[in-house]
């Protein structure tokens, strides 16, 4: 059945002059069709350098929501509506706002887990790729609001050594891990090296050898040929793109509380490809913004791209959209 919903897939691409941009996290087959397979900020990338007229997303809708903003011009589809985050539940437009302005003279750097509303309230996106280059580009005088994830924030402040307002969110998948059965497990495997994504809680990151992005770790067992094991603290998506070129090593899952399986991402396996072939087939689920929403979210994701790309950017002095943000 897959073989005729894959040959689908491929002949609708070409009809629709379409990209398939699949995250890690994705179920092998989805990422297998996919015409690049990345995290949050190569998704990004690549929606804005593609030519293409579509880019389905197999991710969730805050990843198309990126790819719509840095490219406005394209159909951007998401396969299903559904597709939330746990982050971007957490952190509810009206509450973010109002927390936003208790800080008007702070720069709010915004996790990419997010929101299109709460990004067009901030002045910066980061991504777990970029966050160190994003809070290190901010001048040293200047507050700093970070969310909402307050893990990754924990770890940044503590790494960079900058003080920050953090807003309450986690990931409901990283905040799973069990630090007592990692701390097992590291006994059970003294040769494994523990990597780990930095929405982790902080008694898995002191357990940890890397801390990183999905990227990182991906890069980390791709060049450290002096390891064969690796204990993996995020999402078992990414063992799929890593059993590709680094066959030969032994992938261990970091274990979560209990006994279910709750290092996988829902709302990333709703993503199939039945699913993508519909979305194809429809041009639908679409992704659309607001157009005054998408002109205040738009700066600081592109913020971020120059940032990322080594460009210099001018900060706002203070917060001064809030009034209008409310009327959203």
């Amino acid at each position: 059945m897959y073989n005729v919903v894959e040959e689908r897939i491929r002949e609708l691409k070409k009809q629709r002059n379409a990209v398939v941009l699949a995250h890690y996290y994705e179920d092998s087959e989805v990422q297998d069709i996919a015409d690049v397979v990345g995290d949050s900020l190569q998704l990004a990338q690549y929606g804005q350098k593609s030519s293409a007229d579509v880019a389905l997303i197999a991710g969730v809708v805050f990843m198309a929501e990126s790819v719509k903003l840095l490219s406005p011009e394209k159909v951007v589809l998401v396969p299903d509506l559904n597709a939330g985050c746990s982050l971007v539940h957490g952190s509810p437009y009206e509450k973010y706002l109002e927390w936003r302005n208790r800080y008007p003279d702070h720069i709010s750097v915004t996790y990419v887990n997010s929101s299109v509303e709460v990004k067009s309230i901030t002045d910066v996106i980061c991504t777990s790729s970029n966050a160190e280059k994003i809070i290190n580009s901010i001048p040293i005088d200047r507050g700093i609001l970070f969310g909402p994830d307050r893990h990754l924030g924990n770890y940044l402040t503590k790494k960079l050594g900058r003080k920050m307002e953090i807003w309450p969110g986690s990931c409901e998948v990283h905040v799973l891990f069990s630090a007592k059965k990692l701390f097992l497990l590291r006994e059970q495997h003294p040769d494994a090296l523990v990597l780990a994504h930095p929405e982790c809680d902080e008694a898995i990151l002191q357990q940890s050898d890397i801390v990183g992005s999905t990227s990182r770790i991906i890069q980390e067992v791709r060049e450290n040929r002096a390891k064969k094991k690796f204990i993996v603290a995020t999402e078992d998506g990414i063992f799929h793109q890593i059993r590709k070129f680094r066959p030969d090593v032994e992938l261990i899952q970091a274990p979560a509380e209990g006994s279910c399986a709750c290092n996988q991402c829902p709302y990333m396996k709703l993503s199939t490809l039945e699913k993508i072939k519909m979305s194809l087939e429809t041009l639908s689920p679409e992704v659309k913004i607001d157009s005054r929403v998408m002109e205040r979210a738009q700066l600081p994701l592109q913020r971020m791209m120059d940032i990322t790309n080594g460009k210099s950017v001018m900060w706002p002095d203070r917060f001064e959209n809030g009034i209008k943000a409310q009327t959203l």
